[in-house]
């Protein structure tokens, strides 16, 4: 019986060390931390195929079950692999502000980059895992959504444009317990291009 094939690790989008994130920061947190999560993915997803294509019976129950436990990893590791994917897709840039759509979109919201970079970046003290500005669908239009886990907190219908890692392992190499200066350090790597290139895909812009 056909299966899909195994999620692949993207590749980092860049090489190097980057401004207050050491290179050994970035590879425990890409090549041990986010494989790891694309792993387990993997991992569940075939014993989830094994159970759907009737390989294997398991029956649900909600207060401990194996496929309830397979049901609840599968959303955590997923989304795991996800917003890593939008963290790392936007460093490797120089912090530099272009004119662009995204940007546009931006200052048009918050009136300017500096209210939003204040606004966003003190909603990143105040989460314990992720941040996330998104596009959202239903009210078509950009939002900020945080979470305090992987698989808490995220809201449907919301496309993710970029990511903000602030679990501990993103910084605590490099700045001890001082988010604040990591959040500065992200902004001074971050790629506007890219996270335009999100923004325009999700919104279907024809350019």
């Amino acid at each position: 019986m056909s299966r899909i094939k195994d999620y692949n690790p993207q590749s980092l989008p860049f090489s190097g060390e980057l401004e207050g994130m050491s290179e050994k920061t970035i590879q425990i947190h890409h090549d041990k931390l986010y494989v790891g999560y694309v792993n387990k993915m993997n991992e569940i997803d075939e014993k989830l195929a094994e159970i759907a294509h009737g390989e294997r019976e398991v029956l649900g129950n909600q207060t401990y079950s194996e496929l309830r436990a397979l049901r609840r990893g599968e959303t955590f590791a997923t989304n795991g692999t996800y917003l890593h994917e939008y963290y790392f897709n936007v460093l490797g840039g120089d912090g530099s502000i272009p004119e662009n759509e995204l940007m546009s979109a931006i200052i048009e919201k918050w009136d300017s980059f500096e209210n939003f970079k204040k606004y966003f970046s003190e909603s990143a003290m105040a989460v314990r895992g992720w941040l996330v500005l998104s596009w959202d669908v239903q009210l078509g239009r950009l939002k900020v959504y945080g979470c305090d886990t992987h698989d808490e907190g995220g809201v449907w219908g919301c496309l993710p444009i970029f990511a903000l890692d602030v679990f501990e392992h993103a910084y605590f190499i490099d700045h001890g317990s001082d988010r604040k200066a990591y959040i500065e350090a992200f902004w001074k790597n971050m790629d506007w291009n890219k996270a335009n290139e999100i923004f325009v895909k999700w919104n279907g812009i024809k350019r």
